[in-house]
């Protein structure tokens, strides 16, 4: 392997060398190298990495740095040089995400964002509709149906088709616009935080589209897990978060809206009217963790240094690595298929017949308690509940093995 470095940073990370399977290797030292990067806890296999990231230790030093000036310097700061640094700070996410720097602004998280989105949509008349699915965020779910209360609309929610195929999930939401010629919104979110399956937000924004209907798009998850530019979903409204796969500090999160759909979303409430019709017009966020975001080149400098292509296909094999044996083990439902344009690192498993929140809960709690894995338990699938394992980059392959061995007894729990 070649040894030569990149520089992330300020940690020296080994060049890639791999051959094409090494992506599933047990002990390849460039992804041990990258995993010893990170600090997981010592006494539990983490495979519940979907909540936030965990930040690289050269991201947590540059964080820890950040925070002493914002600390140490205050207001001399604030009013002198932080406008001007955070203003630099989204012209490097905006570059690394493919978009305008006048396109794109952070906010703290991606909720924040889909609020900002869905609730200063200004397009919407009494006797519209607009969708949601099942697998899409629950918070952002609230979001649609309070637009039933305060705009007149009908709210349609539909089940995304299980098990799932690309051109299924395309069928079905073309199915929904042709049953509600009225809808004129459309959430819908990039990878699922439910299951991890990954929807093709590009065919079905241009159905869309095609019927008049714009699409606010949630990728909290898919933005640094699967490999991808923003412009690739053509779409004109975009929810960001930074403190999941980019691994930057919590608080952290990003709005992208296209140029010439700005006016589509209202001036916040909390700024002045009648000043210019940005889209930093759009958000309000007071005093927030400004060194959070100030962390966000080490975090981006970190993950450029491995590369887009190279992490997705590291968390793809990860995910591949357990789901293959799982297929073998009777009783266990895969949620999400194997097709690589359809998941990233995120997959849900069922035991068969067993749908119940409270019974899965059950089986992560029995996966925690009696072979040290920790998952969480996911509910909201029309299908039922479910259990999601999610690894990161500092998950080894040996972490995976230990997941799938553990399987027959979970089948063996549920049905005892």
């Amino acid at each position: 392997m070649d040894r030569r470095s990149l520089l992330a940073g300020g940690i020296a990370l080994p060049a890639l060398g791999l051959s094409s399977g090494a992506w599933a290797m047990d002990d390849d030292p460039y992804w041990r190298g990258i995993a010893a990067q990170f600090t997981p806890p010592a006494d539990v296999i983490q495979l519940e990495n979907g909540n936030w990231g965990m930040m690289p230790r050269p991201v947590f030093a540059a964080y820890q740095e950040q925070l002493a000036r914002v600390n140490r310097d205050t207001s001399f700061y604030a009013r002198r040089g932080l406008t001007k640094d955070l203003v630099a700070v989204r012209d490097q996410a905006a570059a690394a995400m493919g978009v305008g720097p006048d396109e794109l602004v952070l906010t703290r998280n991606a909720t924040e964002a889909l609020e900002t989105l869905i609730l200063g949509y200004n397009r919407l008349q009494p006797g519209d509709a607009v969708l949601i699915a099942d697998l899409d965020y629950d918070s952002a779910q609230a979001c649609m149906a309070s637009l039933v209360r305060t705009r007149g609309v009908q709210l349609v929610k539909i089940a995304l088709p299980e098990p799932a195929s690309r051109q299924g999930l395309i069928d079905a939401y073309a199915a929904a616009l042709a049953a509600n010629p009225r809808l004129k919104l459309i959430l819908l979110t990039h990878l699922s935080h439910r299951t991890g399956l990954v929807l093709p937000v590009r065919e079905i924004a241009a159905l869309a589209r095609a019927q008049g209907a714009d699409v606010i798009v949630d990728a909290a998850h898919s933005w640094c897990q699967i490999d991808f530019a923003v412009p690739d979903l053509d779409c004109d409204f975009v929810a960001i978060n930074g403190h999941k796969w980019l691994g930057a500090p919590l608080g952290v999160g990003f709005l992208h809206v296209r140029k010439a759909a700005l006016g589509k979303i209202d001036r916040h409430p909390a700024n002045a009217a009648g000043g210019p019709d940005t889209l930093f017009s759009k958000v309000h966020l007071g005093t927030y963790d400004f060194a959070a975001s100030l962390t966000v080149p080490a975090a981006l400098a970190f993950q450029q240094a491995i590369g887009g292509a190279h992490r997705a296909a590291r968390l793809r094999a990860l995910r591949d690595r357990w789901v293959a044996r799982s297929r073998q083990v009777e009783g266990i439902e895969v949620l999400t298929p194997d097709d690589p344009a359809s998941h990233g690192a995120i997959t849900s498993f069922r035991v068969r017949g067993v749908t119940s929140s409270e019974a899965n809960a059950r089986l992560a709690a029995r996966l925690l308690d009696q072979h040290r894995i920790f998952t969480v338990h996911r509910d909201g699938i029309a299908a039922g509940a479910c259990v999601r394992v999610t690894p990161a980059l500092f998950n080894s392959m040996a972490d995976m093995d230990r997941l799938a061995g553990a399987l027959p007894d979970i089948v063996g729990f549920a049905r005892g």
